[in-house]
């Protein structure tokens, strides 16, 4: 009996998570959308920082000089302490296209207590931003592996113009190519939307707050009410850190797209394990409690139902195969996007997984170095 109600039980979670929850799965909040870029166009500046980013940089900064934005528009690139002649990079790339003048590069101080190494390369890029002239309106916040087709920047203050928001985000649709990232790339988006459906993100009316560091647009002045990016100043995930202050000063917007990708690869599954690392014990705010109730959690919702459709019976076989079925169907869209054989759906148990011990382990990995850490690099303490 105990395990017919435990049946149960997951199936009207799946059924909750289907119907009620934003319709995450979907995933269905896209930039399909084609806002007008009202005239004149507000100056907006690009702050990049960037630490031992020699592989990707070039083609990054390549894709922001190439932004057919008719609005004033620079880029500020804070190289953080590399030794692999980053910034050297992204100036070769500047001059190749022309734009050298529009390639600031700030050498990077290390950071003070109480920062994380990104948050600090971002408040010295800023700095310097919000002193140019003309002042800009936005400032977009990106990384040094991602990549923009030309048409992202206006398609964005478009956007953020229509919308009236105060921060506009895009995550960038991560490569996914090798055997390892078709296996966990696309989870870890479904997870994600689930974490923070981002129909509820882009509801003023709901506290549901988050962003995709990759590409963030931010308007200024909001920023400075919001505390700039000092307010977050020790955040690891600091894109839905800096979601949650700006939205209580107005609407903010998150969505799907391919106009903006992560170069970025990851080979095996290591690369992975050591991106979900980095900030999964973070998103359960340190605790042990929340981390043994995400484990429970997640094998209850996405590992039993496997388990009760092979080994179960009778009525206990019947649901788990019903809950099974439902989660596999939900991962469609999501794995369509990535482009990835639909097939895969069935696999989310046993992918879900791989998940669950990238969690424990990232709360080994704090325990064991006493902090987040950015680019290997664990912050000072106060």
């Amino acid at each position: 009996m105990s395990h017919d109600i435990i049946a149960i039980a997951v199936l009207g979670c799946w059924l909750y998570l289907i119907a009620a929850r934003g319709a995450f799965w979907l995933s269905s909040v896209r930039d399909d959308s084609r806002p007008l870029l009202r005239a004149p166009c507000p100056a907006v500046v690009a702050v990049v920082p960037a630490r031992n980013e020699a592989d990707c940089v070039a083609e990054s900064i390549g894709t922001l000089l190439d932004q057919d934005y008719p609005g004033a528009f620079s880029v500020i690139l804070v190289d953080d302490q590399s030794s692999d002649g980053t910034a050297g990079i992204a100036l070769r790339a500047a001059k190749m296209r022309g734009a050298s003048e529009r390639l600031t590069i700030v050498y990077g101080k290390a950071p003070p207590a109480g920062w994380m190494g990104k948050t600090w390369a971002q408040q010295q890029g800023l700095a310097l931003a919000l002193h140019q002239s003309p002042p800009p309106s936005y400032v977009l916040l990106t990384d040094a592996d991602i990549a923009h087709v030309p048409d992202t920047l206006a398609w964005l203050v478009a956007q953020a113009q229509a919308k009236g928001s105060v921060l506009t985000s895009l995550m960038a649709k991560l490569h996914c190519m090798t055997f390892a990232e078709r296996l966990l790339i696309p989870a870890f988006i479904f997870f994600f939307q689930m974490l923070y459906p981002f129909r509820w993100v882009n509801a003023p009316d709901r506290a549901t707050a988050a962003a995709a560091g990759g590409c963030m647009l931010a308007r200024c002045d909001a920023l400075a009410t919001a505390g700039g990016v000092a307010a977050i100043r020790d955040a690891v995930i600091d894109d839905c850190a800096l979601a949650e202050r700006l939205k209580a000063s107005g609407p903010i917007w998150l969505g799907l797209t391919e106009r903006v990708r992560s170069i970025r690869r990851y080979p095996k599954l290591g690369d992975i394990r050591q991106m979900v690392t980095r900030s999964a014990y973070a998103q359960l705010k340190y605790s042990p409690i929340l981390l043994a109730v995400a484990v429970v959690g997640l094998s209850l919702v996405y590992v039993l139902p496997a388990l009760f459709a092979l080994f179960g019976s009778g009525l206990v076989r019947a649901l788990g195969i019903a809950s099974w079925a439902l989660m596999a169907i939900s991962f469609v869209p999501t794995l369509r996007f990535y482009r990835v054989p639909l097939l895969w759906g069935a696999a989310l148990p046993a992918i879900c997984l791989f998940y669950l011990v990238f969690t424990i382990d990232s709360a080994f990995q704090h325990a064991r170095r006493g902090g987040g850490t950015w680019k290997g690099r664990v912050p000072l303490r106060t």
